[in-house]
Formats: C-alpha cells, structure tokens, sequence
C-alpha cells in the first residue's frame, strides 16, 4: 500500500467547492467522476494536477439539479432510488451532517442505504468511499467541502439506489476470492445497460455468506480487493471501463469500514462480494489474456502515467492497484492505461 499524501495546500477543496456547483450525472446517466478522480490525484501527491485535470473534464459536467420537494426524516424511504430527487437526498444529507458528527450520518445511514449499492453501476458508493477517505485523514481538522462531499455523495447513493434480487447461492465450496470469482458464471448474453444486465444475474458463488466475524470480514474483503485488481490485470478486455468497479466497489467499501461500527462490517463484505460478482458476470471476458509486466515501474510512474493517460477510470482503477499495492496490481493499472481511450 502507498502513502496517502495529505493535500494541506487546499486545492482539493477548491476542486470540491468548483465541482459541488454541478450535478451527480451527465448526460442522461452517467456519473460524475471528478470528485473520485480529484481526490485520487490529491492522494497521491498530484494535487497540483488536479484544477489542470478538472478544466479538461468540465465540458462534461452539467448544472446542479432542480429540486422537487424536501426528503424529511419521516418520509425518506418515500424518495429513495428516485433519481428525480437527488438534489432533494443532497439537501437533506447537508442538513443531516450540519446537526451531528458525520461518523453518526454514517452509521445511521450505512445500513439503509447498502441493500442498494448496486444502482448507478456502484459508483455512488465508491464516491463514499473517496469522501471517507479525506475525512478519516482530517482527523479533527475536517472542512467544509470535504464534509459537503460526503452529504454529496450519500445524497447521490440514496437517488440512484437499486437492490439485487433473485440472485441464488450456487452450491460449493470456494478457498478463496481469486477462486470465487474464477467460478462466477457470465451471462450467456452480455449486452443492455447495467440494470437490465444487472436484473439477469441469476447466481453467484457462496463465498461471503456466514462470515460474521468483523476481523474476518475486514480480512475477506481485503483479499477480495486484492483478487479484483489482479483479475483485471488478464480479464479486463472484457469490458474495459466497466470492470473497473470490480475492484473499486469493493475498495471503496474497504475504506468505509473504519469509520463504521464493527457490527456493520460483516454486511458490508455480503455486500462488497455481491457488487463484485456481478460486475465479473456481467462483463467478464471468457479467456484470459497474458498480464503485462510491470518491471521495475515504481507507484511514482505509474501514478504519472495515469494522469497522462487523463481517463478517469484508469486514475480511479490505478488509485486502487496503489492501495494493493503489488506487481499483480500494478499489472492491473497497465492494461486499464492501455485498453482505455484516451479523453
């Protein structure tokens, strides 16, 4: 694992307060990435990239969204996976973390709001799982953006949320997350949007389930993490972009568990294990290819090819081959840098 660099220089805040003008999507229904990506960069010593990268990514970007009525403590469940009101969830997330510590949002609202992990092809959580990241850094020095972020990015989870249902537990016993994932079954046709895909993922390997242990858990979803991120390393050509969040959903959620009560750890890990599952069905390619070596390549280059590549799931995919931070990882990183296009 790398050293995450503390951006004391304020220009992750700036970035944040620039990007909290505009909207969670684009274009219909994509997310938005920068606030993922910007927090990367910053991580990993490139916050005087991070306005440079943003001015390239802003013709994407959209105004914020109207809002349509308040989300209120009694009617919440009313709104939620209601895309129509995300600006409503960001509002009420705003007034939720100006009134109590964020650690208690947090874990008020984890358990609502992960059943529904799936919706916006994970990204809402991942977006969590940056947020979490600066606030764990901040210690007691939190800001204002950093804490609008969170809001920002619960908000978002909350309207675009979406649960798995139907998916059985196929039988058999698997040792470990690289094996659990080899044994996913892929779709026989891999085509549609994410939730029509999604809706026809019918079963996934017992691998997760029965662990309630917090220790194991926190354990299994390290591996799992690890074994995504190697597996994009030969796999990836399946679906270049998409399969990036097989590894990141699960890191993103990795992250979060810090800041949780241990109680809430077990589930987190059914969850992490069901997101990336399905993500492998979804898009996995059915043969292998050969991983690139990575030679001597240190986290120094391969966070500077990242950013020369400019894409954001390679910044975001590469941050995670950082955090796993071996020569599988970062063979991982290479294949996202050369299977993506360029922006």
């Amino acid at each position: 694992m790398t050293t995450y660099h503390a951006d004391t220089t304020g220009v992750l805040d700036e970035a944040l307060q620039r990007l909290h003008a505009h909207g969670p999507e684009h274009h219909g229904r994509l997310s938005n990435h920068a606030p993922m990506a910007v927090e990367a960069l910053a991580a990993h010593g490139q916050a005087g990239a991070v306005h440079r990268w943003l001015d390239h990514y802003a013709p994407k970007l959209e105004e914020f969204p109207s809002r349509v009525a308040p989300v209120t403590a009694d009617g919440w469940a009313d709104a939620l996976g209601d895309i129509r009101r995300a600006a409503d969830w960001i509002d009420f997330f705003g007034r939720e973390l100006a009134g109590r510590p964020w650690r208690d949002v947090l874990a008020a609202w984890w358990p609502r709001l992960l059943p529904g992990l799936y919706g916006a092809a994970t990204h809402p959580v991942i977006r969590v799982g940056h947020a979490v990241r600066t606030l764990l850094a901040a210690g007691e020095d939190v800001t204002a953006p950093r804490l609008a972020e969170l809001g920002q990015a619960l908000g978002y989870w909350a309207a675009r949320h979406l649960a798995v249902t139907g998916v059985r537990p196929l039988p058999g016993a698997v040792p470990s997350a690289a094996a659990a994932l080899d044994a996913v079954p892929l779709l026989a046709e891999q085509s549609g949007i994410f939730p029509d895909r999604l809706a026809r993922v019918a079963g996934l390997p017992v691998w997760a389930d029965g662990v309630t242990d917090p220790d194991t858990a926190h354990a299994r979803l390290t591996e799992l993490v690890r074994a995504a991120t190697h597996r994009y390393a030969t796999h990836g050509h399946g679906e270049e972009t998409m399969l990036v969040h097989a590894a990141t959903a699960p890191n993103a959620v990795l992250r979060v568990l810090p800041a949780l009560p241990r109680a809430q750890w077990a589930p987190s890990l059914t969850a992490a294990w069901t997101a990336s599952a399905a993500v492998t069905a979804m898009y996995g390619p059915a043969s292998p290819l050969p991983a690139t070596d990575p030679g001597s390549l240190t986290a120094g280059d391969l966070v500077a090819l990242a950013l020369d590549h400019g894409d954001e799931h390679v910044i975001k995919l590469t941050d995670t081959a950082l955090d796993v931070g071996d020569g599988p990882a970062f063979s991982a990183a290479l294949r996202a840098i050369e299977l993506s296009a360029r922006p």
